[in-house]
């Protein structure tokens, strides 16, 4: 990676690194919020039982003002293209991208702690999670010409949505990522932060666009694999008993999808493949083999995901010429 952008890519990675463990200091502010009870599923806990029109017009608020900011800065890096061809340094755009990043970072934390309202307050949970993972699944898809669906197999399969995915895939991005962090407070259990610290490096890696950072396959492939992670802790810290779902299911798309486009060996290839094998036997010897089913889960979704959305596409771009 070319100096010029390693060491403003590095800074901002730290940064969000500390953002997420400054939220803990937000505690004292939130003690006195008492969360309604518990009303089973597609209920999102933490929002606060009196809303006011000023809790709702802040956490709207905020949402508006940053998809209109990444919305606005993605229509003029496509209308000025020519200026960005030098993918080896930081353009302005980067840099006004970062600091925005910065300022709702800001501001996200002061409406939390003033008024501690979300997007939630209005909005199924579903819908948070739901548009998180098509942009998982629009990532396989965008990405099966480099490295196939299947082992390393499917290249051709879908290659024809690529250009327009291309074109396009920033706007829902953008979406995806401001309206799902906007929908939490910035709450300071384990599972907030780290979902707090995985936006952010969603954000970091719109802010460089047009630079090899934004295209670089190892962090776009720990961009994708994050969600292993984050997946799993919160569902330990929620106590839920279907951690492996998460561990496994993910590890799965790992292992028949995403390391094939990192130029490993077959060696390396089999190697991690046996131990995502043989530690998900380990588990389920323990957990009963009845509910082995629950690997299968992400992957089935995801991939059938890809099929209907890329049929969608091909629809679309036969009937409009794009």
């Amino acid at each position: 990676m070319p100096r010029a952008i390693a060491r403003p890519f590095a800074v901002s990675v730290f940064l969000a690194f500390a953002a997420s463990l400054a939220i803990f200091a937000l505690g004292p502010a939130l003690s006195h919020v008492e969360f309604p009870p518990d009303q089973g599923y597609n209920w999102y806990l933490w929002k606060r039982p009196d809303p006011d029109v000023l809790s709702r017009a802040t956490a709207w608020g905020g949402y508006l003002a940053h998809q209109v900011f990444l919305w606005g800065l993605i229509w003029w890096a496509q209308q000025n293209r020519d200026r960005l061809r030098d993918r080896t340094t930081m353009h302005p755009l980067n840099w006004v991208a970062l600091g925005g990043t910065a300022v709702f970072a800001a501001l996200h934390a002061a409406q939390t702690a003033l008024f501690y309202d979300g997007l939630a307050q209005d909005v199924p949970v579903m819908y948070s999670q739901g548009s998180v993972v098509l942009v998982l699944v629009i990532i396989l898809l965008m990405e099966a010409p480099r490295r196939g669906l299947f082992f390393g197999v499917g290249k051709g399969w879908f290659a024809a949505t690529r250009p327009l995915l291309v074109r396009t895939h920033g706007y829902y991005f953008a979406w995806a990522v401001t309206f799902t962090y906007w929908y939490h407070p910035m709450e300071t259990t384990w599972g907030h932060v780290l979902g707090f610290l995985y936006t952010f490096l969603l954000f970091i890696q719109a802010s460089f666009i047009f630079t090899r950072v934004h295209t670089n396959r190892w962090w776009t492939f720990a961009l994708e694999g994050t969600v292993l992670i984050h997946g799993v802790i919160v569902a330990l810290v929620a106590g839920q008993d279907f951690w492996p779902m998460f561990a496994f299911g993910f590890a799965a798309l790992v292992v028949i999808t995403q390391m094939h486009g990192l130029g490993l060996t077959r060696a390396t290839r089999w190697i991690i493949g046996v131990a995502v094998v043989g530690a998900t036997l380990a588990v389920y010897s323990e957990r009963g083999w009845t509910r082995l089913e629950e690997v299968a889960r992400i992957p089935l979704i995801d991939y059938v995901l890809v099929a209907v959305i890329a049929g969608l596409l091909l629809l679309v771009k036969r009937r409009f010429h794009l």
